[in-house]
């Protein structure tokens, strides 16, 4: 088989149709720690057709949303949006359909533990966008994604339990954390309102409130996880700590789930403490 066809064939039983510029696709594959350099001098690799996809399938999961879900508000299809196109989901998918086997990668970086798929996923998407345009990556999307993957109506009712991630996270690491209930107070209408901190050795990770103990925690855990996702002098602290105590430094950030997952307003939870 001449190497030029089987390139093509490949892509045809991943796509389900033949691309025109196949350049675009071998990029979209190409991680950072493998960048090329083209003929005229510039490092080719896939984050630029991250960032291209990326916009391009909000769009077209929101215009999907809109149109399965035609009487959800607003920030009910946010929610499942985000839920949707979260990292953790996405590489899932992107393994669920082989990228796996095609993403060229340096053999130093290790492949667990981080997004690399789910990032050459969204490459995928900005490469059928600029060689075959919207419909055709709308259709891949729709297809070979949301109907193959996706039960909308499921996803639409899951929510994140980010209190049991950081626990779960904190046992692997040996860490300790501690959820304090700091106040509690009535909010103008009578309701109970509390408020809820996590702390790591006396080190404050995250503040919540909510209508609920558990709601609090709930708000209280995705701040904290935002910040271990985030906070560099965090991550070096307790990377320091578990270096003196364990004798390791990876924490494995990248396990945590994706904290930008907006949540439904307070008063939607049940009122129980």
């Amino acid at each position: 088989m001449n190497k030029w066809k089987e390139p093509h064939l490949s892509l045809y039983k991943l796509l389900g149709f033949y691309p025109h510029n196949i350049a675009l696709y071998e990029q979209a594959f190409l991680h950072k720690s493998s960048s090329v350099e083209s003929n005229n001098g510039k490092w080719l690799n896939n984050e630029r057709l991250e960032f291209l996809g990326d916009a391009v399938l909000d769009a077209i999961v929101a215009d999907i949303l809109y149109k399965y879900f035609p009487n959800r508000r607003e920030g009910y299809l946010t929610n499942t949006r985000s839920k949707i196109v979260q990292r953790e989901n996405l590489n899932r998918i992107a393994v669920k359909l082989g990228l796996h086997k095609m993403v060229i990668y340096s053999t130093r970086l290790s492949s667990h533990n981080n997004h690399l798929y789910g990032n050459a996923l969204e490459a995928l998407v900005g490469a059928i966008y600029l060689d075959r345009g919207y419909r055709k990556c709308y259709h891949f999307v729709d297809t070979m994604i949301i109907k193959e993957f996706i039960n909308l109506d499921n996803i639409a009712r899951k929510e994140v339990n980010f209190k049991s991630a950081l626990i779960e996270w904190s046992q692997k690491n040996k860490l300790d954390i501690v959820f304090d209930l700091i106040e509690s107070f009535m909010d103008n209408d009578g309701n109970p309102v509390f408020q809820t901190e996590i702390t790591l050795l006396n080190r404050r990770l995250g503040v919540g409130i909510g209508y609920s103990k558990k709601e609090s925690h709930q708000n209280a855990a995705k701040m904290a996880i935002k910040k271990l996702r985030t906070d560099k002098e965090i991550q070096q602290y307790i990377s320091d700590l578990k270096k003196k105590h364990n004798g390791t430094e990876d924490s494995k950030f990248e396990e945590l789930p994706d904290e930008t997952i907006p949540r439904m307003g307070c008063r939607e939870e049940t009122h129980k403490t």
